[in-house]
């Protein structure tokens, strides 16, 4: 993988979380957040598997996906 793109890839990362904090919707800010986790583990491992990073925003990642799956069902 080229570093650059890895690169890029956590630089949209960090944007999707700071965004999340600016929306005030529940919905858009869990899948705005789940869209940062899932860069920030493709920028993990395209950098060399760097498991501080991949690990905390896997589990993020599927706390997101709980809730949301959780809140349609209500």
């Amino acid at each position: 993988m080229i570093p650059e793109i890895a690169t890029y890839i956590g630089y949209s990362a960090s944007l999707f979380i700071v965004l999340s904090f600016i929306l005030k919707d529940i919905r858009k800010i869990r899948i705005v957040n789940m869209i940062g986790c899932i860069c920030f583990v493709i920028y993990g491992i395209f950098s060399g598997m760097l498991w501080p990073v991949i690990i905390p925003n896997g589990l993020i990642c599927f706390i997101q996906i709980y809730h949301l799956l959780a809140d349609k069902k209500k």
